[in-house]
């Protein structure tokens, strides 16, 4: 079918909704959907859409995107931190599998029909490829199962880090494969004289330019022209890179590692997140609409050989790997069966050599549809880890055992202690001030690094998962007084409730929380107490400046406690405004309401009204100069000024009670 750009790019934003939609429905990533959809609609399936200029300039722009945000966390401290990780074990996995993927051209390929013969140059190109697993999925399935910062989710993101990186050089190096043999050394020593001249004006000239002018910009106070100038950076850095021969995403990954340098890094990364996410699932519908299904069903054999053999291989070099550098056997298949996958960049080193000619039409078609299958996988082996792991490490058992076993020992002569879940900044605060009480208390934390340096200072703390039922009962919580939840985390602290509650019913739980939102979700969980951050910091806020304008110590202390008391209902909710992120839009929120004489609810009582049933609920009256008690049997009058308070939705709804 025939489409105008705008036809074209309605019916692929239509159909990537309704896959989303689809895949959330069934806790898939969204990555998956897109895909999917791309499969479906494609020239090769139901032939809704075709490739064309409109879908090739949206899936380079979902790159190039893509590669700034890669840019943004590449700042060099961090790389520093990680170097062992990153440039030890994840420059091995990639420079083997390029290897091993050149030894299999070279060797078993020759072995095969003359249409899957391929060149060292195909084979280093597809080994690139296939040297990439999926940062979205997996960084999203390790976020989800709390285990980015144990010790496999640390090695795993470190070899996605160097993963990141090499695509800069196989960028360079792959369109110069395509050049003639003869040509091919000369092609490739232009090529990265050309990347190193263009990168270090870049670098040098941009690297001063960057900060002072987003300085000048943001003076200017405007949201809409810091978004301009962040597109025009953004843009103009892959223009000069493909002006210089070399591709957009190079550019684009240098500019974000130019303003990573500088303050505005954070609001950089939230403003460009909603281009990213939108045309990089554009750019996935465009390679799902590159698999030609007839093709992959008559070949079904072969689909499942380029399936099963790069995934099984991956996992067995990373898995090695990792034991290599140290990693325990459990650490190690984690790592493996998580990075087994393909990835996103794979596609795009893939369609890179396929524009070079590199490889045949069919080879392409067969290898893209492994790598889709392989992603389409992904999620399920990662969620199905530990199971693998427990069933096929001999020792695993044993190693945990060992874990909960150590956690005991340092527990065991303690009695009335408190457990403190997590021993970050809060949790260290926390035990200071235990330890100048006397109290003693038992840490667990999932950051060997930090583990280790707190246990070498003399700190109570042990490696272990507080959600875990062992690691309470090894830390001791039938002796304990009280749980200490000190990380932000709903999902985790949900689950440290349900497995203490299942230990000691009894036993208080005091449990720390961003805002208010879930305040009453974890109350009704069997927190004993629930301190969020915002409120606190508003009432010491408060308590301070009304101490220094002269109010007794006394009154103020008596205000703090009424108010925590209270749950923090006369602070919950606040006047929302356009400057709010929207990361505050889930909050409760307080808005005003006039009634005029026509308004229906006039001369009724707030009882009859039942503004309650909407989710909201009123807050305060103001009539005149003064305000109204709020009572069932208040009566509304023309000119009241109503306050609600609740979610967005439930203050539309209970506005819509009061004027309609």
């Amino acid at each position: 079918m025939t489409f105008s750009p705008l036809e074209l790019t309605l019916l692929l934003l239509g159909s990537a909704v309704l896959g989303v939609v689809a895949f959330r429905m069934l806790h898939l990533p969204p990555m998956l959907g897109y895909l999917a959809v791309g499969i479906l609609i494609g020239p090769h399936a139901l032939g809704l859409a075709e490739q064309s200029e409109t879908t090739h300039g949206l899936a380079e722009f979902g790159v190039v995107f893509l590669m700034f945000s890669i840019g943004l966390e590449f700042s060099l401290p961090k790389l520093k931190a990680m170097s062992r990780i990153v440039f030890g074990l994840g420059m091995a996995q990639v420079v083997l599998t390029i290897v091993a993927t050149m030894i299999f051209g070279w060797t078993i390929a020759t072995q095969l029909p003359p249409a899957l013969h391929i060149s060292w140059q195909a084979s280093f190109a597809l080994g690139g490829a296939l040297a990439m697993s999926s940062t979205a999925i997996v960084s999203k399935m390790l976020t989800e199962r709390l285990e980015l910062e144990s010790e496999h989710g640390r090695k795993i993101i470190g070899i996605l880090l160097f993963q990141d990186l090499a695509v800069v050089p196989l960028l360079i190096l792959i369109p110069s494969l395509g050049e003639r043999p003869d040509k091919l050394m000369e092609t490739l020593a232009w090529a990265g004289l050309k990347a190193v001249i263009v990168l270090a004006l870049l670098l040098v000239v941009g690297h001063k330019l960057m900060r002072g002018w987003f300085t000048i910009v943001v003076k200017r106070r405007s949201q809409e022209l810091f978004m301009l100038n962040l597109l025009l950076v953004t843009l103009g850095a892959a223009w000069i890179t493909e002006r210089a021969g070399l591709s957009l995403a190079l550019g684009a990954f240098v500019a974000g590692m130019l303003i990573s340098e500088t303050e505005y890094r954070h609001q950089v990364e939230e403003d460009i997140k909603p281009f990213r996410d939108v045309l990089l699932g554009l750019f996935f519908i465009t390679i799902g609409m590159l698999l030609n299904v007839k093709l992959v069903m008559a070949n079904w054999w072969l689909v499942l050989i380029l399936l099963c053999a790069p995934v099984l291989m991956k996992f067995a070099l990373i898995a090695g790997l990792a034991k290599l550098f140290g990693a325990s056997d459990g650490v190690s298949m984690r790592t493996g069966l998580a990075l087994a996958q393909a990835g996103e960049f794979g596609f795009v080193l893939l369609n890179l050599a396929a524009g070079q000619n590199l490889m045949d039409a069919y080879i392409v078609q067969v290898v893209l549809a492994s790598m889709v299958l392989s992603m389409l996988l992904a999620p399920f082996i990662i969620a199905q880890s530990d199971k693998i792991v427990m069933k096929f490490s001999s020792n695993e058992w044993m190693m945990q055992s060992l874990q909960l076993t150590k956690i005991a020992s340092r527990t065991m002569s303690t009695n009335k202690h408190v457990i403190v879940c997590g021993f970050g900044r809060s949790g260290q605060s926390l035990a200071t001030l235990l330890t100048e009480e006397k109290i003693d208390y038992h840490a667990l934390d999932l950051d060997p690094e930090r583990v280790q340096e707190a246990q070498l200072a003399g700190a109570s703390v042990s490696y272990g998962d507080a959600a875990r039922r062992e690691s309470l009962v090894a830390a001791g919580i039938y002796r304990a007084s009280a749980v200490v939840i000190t990380y932000a985390d709903t999902r985790s602290a949900l689950r440290v409730l349900h497995q203490v509650h299942e230990l000691t019913p009894a036993l208080p739980v005091i449990v720390r929380s961003h805002d208010d939102t879930d305040l009453d979700r974890l109350k009704q969980a069997g927190a004993a107490e629930v301190v969020p951050e915002l409120m606190e910091g508003s009432l010491m806020l408060a308590s301070h400046a009304l101490v220094m304008l002269g109010v007794p110590l006394r009154r103020v202390v008596h205000r703090v406690q009424a108010a925590r008391e209270e749950r923090y209902a006369s602070l919950r909710g606040y006047f929302h405004g356009m400057s709010d992120v929207d990361e505050e839009a889930d909050l409760e929120r307080l808005h005003s309401v006039t009634l005029n004489g026509s308004a229906p609810c006039v001369g009724r009582s707030l009882g009859s009204l039942d503004v309650n049933a909407s989710g909201a609920e009123v807050a305060s009256i103001r009539r005149g100069k003064g305000g109204v008690e709020v009572t069932p049997e208040t009566t509304l009058q023309a000119g009241d000024v109503v306050v609600l308070r609740g979610a967005a939705e439930a203050v539309t709804r209970a506005e819509q009670r009061l004027t309609r």
